[in-house]
């Protein structure tokens, strides 16, 4: 389980460094991809491998699974941590991501997410001030 938010910054080679606390339960090797709310989810690949076995039970003939499907696989990308501990994001997701220097890197209980460190603030502050009204329209999940 991924949990904490931490803030690092893009270097002039484009790599993230990754917090040590999230980089065993990573593995050796990890998937990068287009995440929802503009930001880049991080996949051990165990876990993305079973996402993938769930997508592909979806019904071919829905729109809305073939459109999810392609936005998802064709922006992941395969990735390794270098011996500091850091990754290469690639151009197509850092420009999806808007990611510049400032990043936070953020556990989300299975994956870990790569934010601006500008659109983090934002939809941070956002989510914060509706927690309460979030919480009570989750009660039909059985939280």
């Amino acid at each position: 389980m991924f949990l904490g938010e931490f803030q690092h910054s893009l270097d002039d080679k484009a790599r993230l460094t990754i917090p040590a606390k999230f980089r065993e339960g990573l593995g050796g090797s990890f998937i990068l991809t287009r995440g929802l709310d503009q930001c880049l989810f991080v996949f051990p690949r165990a876990d993305f491998e079973a996402l993938e076995e769930r997508l592909r039970a979806m019904p071919l003939s829905r729109s809305d699974a073939r459109q999810f499907v392609r936005f998802l696989f064709s922006g992941a990308t395969e990735c390794d941590l270098d011996k500091q501990g850091r990754v290469l994001i690639p151009a197509n997701l850092r420009e999806y991501a808007s990611l510049k220097q400032d990043c936070f890197v953020v556990g989300v209980g299975p994956r870990v997410e790569i934010w601006s460190g500008e659109r983090w603030k934002a939809y941070s502050e956002g989510a914060a001030s509706s927690f309460n009204e979030l919480a009570e329209s989750l009660m039909d999940l059985n939280l």
